[in-house]
């Protein structure tokens, strides 16, 4: 039984022994954030996914993910009402319909997770 004003909930062993591992990874740099438990780090790792999703929503009425490949993404801007190609190119994100790699459509293409994970593996640089 939890404590009080606390809420227990049960999640896999394969997520358990990825947030433990993180963790335990962490233990210092999350000790000067005050996170000294593996349950306020799972908290605190909750509490900066709610935020990025908040914040994700204040663009999601104006970006769209059509569709995520190897080496590009497809999003539908509804703002200019055309869609935006973002592919890797030279090692970086490029937006073939601003011509940039650092304007909003890199920005959210790389903010998806699944893109963002593959990116990261492959070398890929965030936007500056």
């Amino acid at each position: 039984m939890p404590k009080e004003g606390f809420k227990s909930i049960t999640v896999s062993e394969t997520v358990y022994k990825r947030f433990n591992e993180a963790y335990a990874n962490s233990k210092d740099t999350l000790a000067v954030r005050g996170i000294r438990s593996l349950s306020g780090y799972i908290s605190y790792m909750l509490e900066e996914r709610m935020q990025e999703n908040e914040a994700m929503a204040v663009h999601a009425p104006r970006m769209k993910k059509i569709s995520v490949d190897d080496d590009r993404v497809v999003l539908l801007d509804s703002k200019v009402n055309r869609i935006a190609e973002v592919a890797v190119q030279n090692g970086v994100m490029f937006c073939q319909l601003c011509e940039e790699n650092n304007c909003l459509h890199v920005g959210f293409a790389y903010a998806l997770p699944e893109v963002y994970t593959a990116l990261s593996k492959q070398g890929v640089k965030e936007p500056a």
